[in-house]
């Protein structure tokens, strides 16, 4: 496999199925950002801000976040139980099909 699929909903429910190709390093939130959805990224995928945060809505296990992770989510707002930060989930071959939906931001 060379690339995967993974859909990103937006924040007015629009879906975008997004094809991505493996074996480049990238994550969640770069995708997002490249494919030019209102994801900011404010701290460079480091997980020090929540400015990518989103929930994982199909049935993928990707819920085994760092202490790091945790901390933000901690602090951040609209959290879930699928909450995520996209710029901790990898693009790998095990979350082919992944949907995500970006979480609402504070000053909507």
């Amino acid at each position: 496999m060379e690339e995967i699929k993974v859909t990103i909903i937006d924040r007015k429910g629009e879906s975008h199925e997004i094809e991505v190709p493996l074996g480049i390093d990238l994550n969640m939130m770069e995708v997002a950002k490249a494919s030019e959805l209102p994801v900011e990224g404010t701290c460079g995928g480091m997980a020090l801000c929540a400015s990518c945060h989103c929930y994982v809505e199909s049935n993928h296990d990707i819920y085994n976040r760092s202490e790091d992770e945790e901390d933000m989510l901690d602090q951040a707002f609209f959290v879930e139980d699928n909450s995520r930060l996209g710029c901790q989930i990898k693009i790998k071959e095990e979350i082919n099909g992944l949907t995500v939906r970006l979480a609402p931001v504070d000053t909507e």
